[in-house]
């Protein structure tokens, strides 16, 4: 069975990190409270048998998802500042300083799809694990929590019929021309026109005139459909590899505005959403729901994260509760006795609905419950810190599979983020407590 490659040795003539690093920096202290050989054995399960060259240790490529999310950096970045920053290099196991890097880019992507969403759940397991250890979690925190939804969205352009149907027009010519096949005409340049037109009219309020431009647009791309129809008829080979493009293509030639539904609004990631969350300044958001959990109470370290799933299919928030439940009492351990959400759950499906508390609810209100009721708000910062420095904001991960990923990745660098800054506090705090009895010598 292939084993990770492990070539970290000391060198004669290089220092080790430990002698050139503050061993009391935060991230040298998280490193040391991660169970690295836990997530070896969960992370682990994804090598097979077979020869082939050594794979990348495990502490390296979950060390670099950890900080990639953390700190908010694309895989190019991370790259970058692995390179010149020895205390990242410490975080992922490397024993002397390195140069140049010991991984190529792509291997993340792998990685990451590799792995998927269960294991790497497994990292926001091991972050509340540390929180709990260190202090920054007690079990109190864990036994009440609150629950609510969000959208994640997907990189994609804001979509519009005319835009769709001329990217349709693109992406047929260019398989095409990439396949050989001899068109009658491509209809690029006429597209391309057109489109732009679409936009200037209505900005104009020349509504049937954009709508004519439109109706243009829709016509071309038919004829293009049926031109490459006719000309790989009995080739299954070519019929195989345009199937999935044509009925992309065919759905956006047919679909409008008012047509109720699902739609199709990109075609690099047909998977997206439109979510209507009712905000003056955003309507609509294109992409997927994502459920989040944290702790109703103050904790000490900081509202961490107990939960982050991507849900696909738009579903209604009630229906999504007792999973979300079930699901943080998987990552803790605990048993969640309160749960609060707010008016959008009315109607849930958590089997035990006494343990549910709605926002403006008043039957069975207690002084304790109801300055929990008022803590549920503190959720939707959270969110924010999710999507503004954490990468929810703005996914560029494939496919479904990188809507899960995507969502739990930013959990857990926003929770290690936590841990960080909480690492540092309990260090002024205690050089403040061994600086104090100096001080009162002094003034005595």
């Amino acid at each position: 069975m292939a084993q990770p490659r492990d070539d970290r040795q000391k060198e004669l003539f290089r220092p080790a990190l430990e002698q050139i690093i503050d061993m009391g920096h935060p991230l040298v202290r998280l490193a040391g409270k991660i169970d690295w050989e836990f997530l070896d054995r969960r992370l682990g399960e994804v090598y097979k048998a077979g020869d082939g060259h050594p794979p990348l240790p495990i502490r390296l490529m979950a060390g670099l998802l950890i900080l990639k999310h953390m700190h908010s950096l694309s895989d190019e970045a991370l790259c970058a500042r692995w390179v010149e920053n020895p205390y990242f290099q410490y975080f992922c196991g490397e024993q002397v300083f390195r140069h140049e890097l010991r991984f190529d880019r792509s291997s993340l992507t792998r990685w990451r799809q590799r792995l998927g969403e269960e294991r790497l759940a497994a990292l926001l397991q091991e972050s509340l694990r540390v929180a709990h250890e260190t202090g920054a979690l007690a079990t109190k925190d864990l036994e009440r929590v609150a629950v609510d939804t969000t959208v994640q969205p997907k990189a994609i352009a804001h979509p519009t019929d005319a835009r769709l149907t001329h990217k349709a027009i693109e992406k047929l010519a260019g398989f095409a021309k990439r396949e050989r096949i001899p068109l009658r005409q491509s209809y690029l340049r006429v597209a391309k026109r057109a489109a732009i037109m679409v936009g200037r009219y209505t900005h104009a309020h020349q509504f049937k005139r954009a709508a004519r431009e439109l109706k243009f647009l829709r016509t071309r791309l038919g004829r293009l459909i049926r031109d490459i129809n006719r000309k790989i008829e009995g080739d299954p080979a070519l019929e195989r590899r345009f199937a999935p493009l044509r009925s992309l293509a065919i759905k956006i030639r047919f679909q409008n505005h008012r047509q109720r539904g699902p739609k199709l609004y990109s075609l690099h990631a047909p998977e997206v959403e439109c979510i209507g969350k009712g905000k003056a300044r955003a309507p609509y958001e294109f992409g997927c729901k994502v459920s989040i959990a944290t702790p109703v109470t103050q904790p000490e370290g900081g509202q961490f994260v107990l939960h982050a799933k991507a849900l696909h299919g738009n579903p209604f928030d009630g229906h999504t509760l007792g999973p979300a439940v079930v699901d943080v009492q998987k990552n803790t351990g605990i048993e969640v006795k309160r749960i609060h959400v707010d008016k959008g759950y009315r109607g849930h499906n958590h089997p035990n609905k006494f343990r549910v508390w709605i926002t403006g609810q008043v039957r069975r209100v207690t002084p304790t419950i109801k300055r929990e009721m008022k803590r549920r708000a503190a959720i939707e910062p959270i969110i924010g810190h999710l999507k503004a420095e954490h990468r929810m904001g703005r996914n560029y991960l494939k496919g479904c599979d990188g809507d899960r990923i995507n969502a739990v990745l930013a959990a857990v660098g926003f929770n290690f983020h936590l841990l960080l800054r909480w690492f540092a506090a309990l260090l002024c705090a205690l050089i403040l407590a061994l600086c104090r009895p100096t001080t009162n010598q002094k003034t005595a």
